[in-house]
């Protein structure tokens, strides 16, 4: 039934018909193919085809950026293609830095491989700014760096870094932190092992020490120059630690007499301890001779006359003692009754 009808239509009908599937294809591509853009490429001797441009949109592709990118490419003479470019976009990469970095590098005849520029972005450096810097190197300020001269002065410096991109080792190399944290530490050993008057009439000493130890080492950069921007004379450590130590070793000698004035009042008041022992047992010596006098009486082993003189010499002894401003009480002195008058007298004599 379809053939017989379709037999049976006119020419014309056959030609708008064939006319309106021109223009749904036509239609269809306009929507799906940016044609503004694919002149552009065509114009600009990049020329990609329509269905590669198709396949970018239905990829989800930046069309614009992956053609003019391409376009500037071609224009500067690098061997690029659309998939490289495409891939890189896909796997996340900016597109626009790479071939912007590789234009650069390309003028100013500086190694730069494509391979090497993807992964430099990929790695999250910026490649075009890297480039930049190989150019023209970049100078890095260092903060206030406080050290502490052989003497003990305390000098504040603050150096400039002039550094170049080295592209072969930007990949895995450390970054501007390491390079400063470098210099700041070349800085503290340098004017560790001078005195402060030599740093002052000769700042070059810092830089020209720093420089040759080779801080760049495994860096992204090339340390072209380290200039002393600044340098302040700050406190005398070296005094203050003197006076704390002075302090410290005054208190230290503080504690060790005060040590041994205890040990001294100690060994006083066991002296005197031991003296009220020893007369306690003179006294209890002393208790004991009227007792044998009285024993020495009951056995007759000791007579009145015989005691007589002994108090007549005790007497002489007494009285010899009080012309010689001296007293001394003996254990022959019985305890009589005037003995408390004799104690008395030996008082008024020791006044």
């Amino acid at each position: 039934m379809i053939t017989t009808l379709m037999a049976g239509m006119p020419s014309w009908a056959w030609w708008l018909i064939a006319l309106a599937i021109l223009v749904v294809v036509v239609v269809v591509v306009c929507i799906l193919c940016p044609i503004g853009v694919w002149f552009r490429a065509l114009v600009s001797g990049a020329h990609i085809s329509i269905p590669r441009l198709i396949g970018m949109r239905f990829r989800k592709v930046n069309v614009g950026l992956i053609v003019d990118s391409y376009i500037s490419a071609r224009k500067a003479g690098l061997n690029l293609t659309v998939n490289e470019l495409e891939a890189h976009f896909m796997a996340g990469g900016n597109v626009y830095n790479v071939v912007t970095a590789l234009i650069a590098a390309h003028s100013a005849k500086i190694p730069l491989s494509v391979d090497t520029a993807k992964a430099i972005d990929l790695a999250g450096r910026d490649v075009l700014e890297a480039i930049n810097n190989s150019v023209t190197p970049k100078i890095m300020e260092s903060d206030t760096i406080a050290a502490i001269s052989k003497d003990g002065i305390e000098l504040r410096v603050r150096v400039r870094v002039t550094v170049r991109t080295n592209i072969s080792r930007l990949v895995g190399g450390a970054g501007e932190d390491t390079i400063l944290a470098r210099v700041g530490e070349g800085i503290v050993t340098t004017v560790g092992a001078k005195n402060y008057n030599e740093i002052l009439e000769n700042p070059d000493l810092i830089s020209k020490t720093v420089q040759d130890k080779n801080l760049d080492a495994g860096t992204a950069y090339e340390i072209l120059s380290i200039d002393v921007a600044d340098v302040d004379v700050g406190k005398n450590v070296g005094a203050k630690l003197k006076v704390a130590r002075a302090d410290a070793d005054k208190q230290v000698a503080q504690a060790k007499a005060e040590e041994r004035r205890a040990m001294a009042e100690a060994a006083e008041q066991e002296m005197i301890a031991r003296t009220q022992e020893m007369k306690a047992q003179v006294l209890l010596a002393e208790s004991e001779v009227p007792k044998a006098m009285a024993e020495a009486f009951r056995n007759g082993q000791l007579g009145v006359m015989d005691y007589y003189r002994m108090q007549n010499m005790v007497a002489d002894t007494s009285m010899r003692n009080s012309l010689a401003g001296t007293t001394s009480k003996t254990a022959l002195e019985a305890p009589t009754h005037d003995g408390k008058d004799k104690k008395k007298t030996n008082d008024n004599n020791e006044q």
